[in-house]
């Protein structure tokens, strides 16, 4: 199975970990404050659901700034080595990903001290390889990195706590990129499409006497 497909598993399977619909637009899952006064005016966008507090809540989340400049620099290094731009579809920063993953962050605490600690994890162990963090070195030197902590089953001493790290990277990365623009376009959703209904086959009709 080739990565990306395997990776649409992990993805499809996370979305309600993350409670987002793959229906939603990119747009709305990560600036949903844009033309927020339009969209209440559509139909579609009341459809949601969202109560005046969760739209405020969103709208505080999204003002507030969690993770640094530096901090999400990684994010996004780390996500295209996740979610690589191929022939087929764009790549995890090309699809929002780590502006998702910001917001998850703030949206569920729970995540900050796995992801703040698993990138000062990893500047650490790039340090100690390279002496300089894990955006300062060179591609090669981050896959090798990457290769560490990527495969559960190959665990090495020493690395559990950047295994886990990247696995939550990993989900988060998958859930972000399959509930975006590009990744619905990637799966090829097409939402509910009219069909044509030519009546009950023949031999049945012919069964009943009809």
């Amino acid at each position: 199975m080739k990565r990306r497909n395997l990776l649409k598993g992990i993805g499809l399977g996370s979305l309600g970990m993350v409670g987002l619909s793959p229906q939603v637009k990119a747009s709305e899952i990560l600036n949903p404050l844009e033309g927020l006064e339009e969209k209440k005016k559509d139909p579609a966008f009341e459809q949601f659901g969202r109560t005046d507090y969760e739209t405020a809540r969103d709208a505080k989340l999204f003002a507030e700034q969690f993770f640094t400049k530096h901090e999400m620099k990684t994010i996004s290094v780390l996500a295209d080595i996740i979610i690589p731009r191929d022939s087929r579809s764009g790549s995890a920063t090309d699809a929002g990903v780590p502006e998702f993953i910001e917001f998850m962050a703030k949206d569920k605490p729970e995540l900050q001290t796995p992801l703040r600690g698993g990138i000062a994890w990893l500047d650490s162990q790039m340090k100690k390889r390279h002496e300089q963090d894990f955006i300062s070195s060179t591609d090669v030197q981050r896959i090798a990195m990457v290769e560490d902590i990527a495969y559960p089953e190959r665990k090495k001493s020493g690395m559990s706590q950047g295994i886990a790290f990247f696995s939550l990277m990993r989900n988060l990365t998958a859930s972000g990129f399959w509930s975006s623009k590009i990744g619905i376009e990637d799966i090829g959703y097409q939402g509910n499409t009219p069909n044509q209904w030519d009546g009950p086959p023949e031999d049945v009709i012919k069964q009943y006497g009809l």
